[in-house]
């Protein structure tokens, strides 16, 4: 199993208008073949002394794979190179970190 986790950071005011894009998208990638889990979140303030700042302008999507060659596929998938193209302009960076459990 492969987990990721991306973080995308956006430009000012951008938040509704992307989740409202990547809410259209979520059906199509959690049909596609090895997706275990696939959904956004976004910082809540606790006030637990060891959470990061709170980041208003970031969305992390949690990702959950069978494996490396589903999320290859998945990466290149028409839905999300098309996706990509219509929230280009919304988003600053994406950072990506791809983990594997620890058994």
């Amino acid at each position: 199993m492969v987990h990721v986790v991306a973080t995308i950071e956006l430009h000012s005011g951008a938040k509704g208008p992307f989740l409202g894009e990547f809410q259209q998208i979520v059906p199509t990638v959690r049909a596609e073949d090895g997706c275990l889990e696939y959904g956004a979140a976004v910082d809540v303030p606790t006030g637990l002394t060891v959470q990061v700042p709170v980041r208003d302008h970031v969305v992390v999507v949690v990702e959950k794979w069978r494996d490396l060659p589903a999320l290859e596929a998945h990466l290149v998938a028409p839905h999300m190179t098309a996706y990509r193209a219509r929230v280009k302009e919304l988003v600053i960076r994406t950072t990506l970190q791809v983990l594997e459990p620890v058994e």
